[in-house]
């Protein structure tokens, strides 16, 4: 058997080195359109900085820490500082998110009686049909709660306000695929009886880069990079890869490329399905990276929608993992509605005047990326997935159908490969 797999980012990446675990006769052909591997998970070193130009941090899962020993990265392994706050900026102050009981006494981001009203979340009604994020927060844990943190902490990394968000198809999903259950707050205390803890933050030496390098390396020779896939059609019972260097017969196909991009690919070989890929909306991301003395510990702070910052958020990665005056802020239609016309200069000087009235301190900017096409909105255009369906034997590995997060998109692509592997 032949497998097409169109992308070599993390999804891609992980289904060629997934199906080259099994002990079948399965050839891979992997095509990337990109001169180099890892698509949002690269790392870069600017004036002798270490920046991320996509995820800033892993979670050590035990999907992560296998993997971590498979490609012998453990050497280079670097944990962060898991005990520093993660800030919330409310009305003109950094303000301590309650992620644990102590923090939940002490914080002055919630009043009294926005406390008291978290603990009656059990008692309240499960998900509600057509119900949005932001419908279904306030209701289970008080407008407060929601508006000031919870949504800010689930949504900011999708660039959407959470009332453009279904539940059904996003948060939902993630509760679902979790195994929440009914109550959310059940869970977390069940959770700390039992002793469960967090995966420990990590990086590597010279970035998460690190991961998707190893990855290609270990794999290079079923990779094909700088080779951008134009069509897909049917062809002999499987599917024919068309690039402008010769066409790839292959059995099944596996396309991890964002749903625009994948509209463009499949539209000879099914227009239904194109049209349908064509309607999930995505939100540009900038990312401008600081150097600053600040030095107040903590992971980052979240700055909730509502025009009091033009950003939505900043990491410190100065504090919690020890990166030299390293902060990254992020910036997106829904903090700053003329971020996608501005130039990266002046994308630099908005986010650099955020950051002095979020922290009191001066920051000079190293540098301004993109995401292109930027993340899934996961917004009302996500009804789209109920129309989707795709051919025999073709399937899709990627952030929209699936979770975000490296270690969601590993674990998307070991159930993708036992798909065609039939196990």
């Amino acid at each position: 058997m032949r497998v097409g797999v169109v992308g070599a980012g993390i999804s891609g990446l992980s289904v060629v080195h997934a199906l080259s675990k099994h002990d079948t006769d399965c050839e891979i052909v992997g095509l990337e359109a990109r001169e180099e591997p890892g698509g949002i998970v690269r790392s870069q070193r600017i004036d002798g900085h270490l920046l991320e130009l996509g995820p800033q941090r892993l979670r050590l899962t035990p999907g992560i820490e296998s993997l971590v020993e498979e490609l012998n990265l453990r050497e280079q392994l670097q944990f962060g500082d898991d005990d520093q706050p993660l800030y919330i900026y409310y009305d003109g102050k950094l303000r301590v998110v309650p992620l644990s009981a102590r923090a939940a006494l002490r914080t002055d981001l919630l009043s009294p009686f926005g406390k008291l009203r978290i603990l009656a979340e059990p008692l309240t009604r499960p998900e509600q049909p057509g119900e949005t994020v932001d419908e279904y927060l306030s209701r289970r844990f008080g407008t407060q709660a929601a508006r000031r943190y919870m949504g800010p902490l689930y949504s900011g990394l999708y660039g959407t306000d959470t009332d453009e968000m279904l539940m059904e198809y996003s948060l939902g999903r993630a509760l679902e695929s979790t195994g929440v259950g009914r109550s959310l707050l059940v869970w977390v205390i069940r959770r700390l009886l039992e002793g469960r803890e967090t995966p420990p933050i990590c990086t590597f030496d010279e970035g998460l880069g690190t991961l998707t390098n190893a990855l290609y390396e270990a794999h290079s020779e079923s990779i094909s990079l700088s080779r951008p896939v134009e069509n897909i059609v049917a062809a002999d019972g499987g599917y024919e890869l068309q690039t402008a260097n010769g066409t790839d017969h292959v059995d099944q196909v596996v396309l991890t490329t964002p749903a625009a991009a994948t509209a463009e690919l499949v539209k000879e070989l099914d227009i239904e399905l194109a049209e349908t890929l064509g309607r999930f909306n995505y939100n540009p991301i900038g990312m401008v990276f600081l150097q600053s003395t600040f030095d107040r510990e903590g992971i980052g702070a979240l700055v909730p929608p509502g025009g009091e910052l033009p950003i939505s958020g900043s990491t410190w990665n100065a504090s919690f993992l020890d990166r030299d005056g390293v902060f990254t802020c992020y910036v997106d239609p829904n903090s700053d509605p003329e971020m996608p016309n501005r130039t990266n200069d002046e994308l630099g000087e908005v986010a650099a005047e955020a950051f002095e009235r979020l922290t009191g301190s001066e920051a000079s900017v190293l540098g301004v990326h993109r995401w292109k096409p930027g993340m899934p909105a996961y917004d009302r255009s996500w009804t789209a997935m109920d129309d989707l369906s795709t051919p025999t034997g073709l399937h899709l590995c990627t952030n929209y159908v699936d979770r975000a997060g490296i270690p969601g998109r590993i674990r998307s692509a070991k159930r993708v490969v036992e798909t065609i592997l039939g196990t």
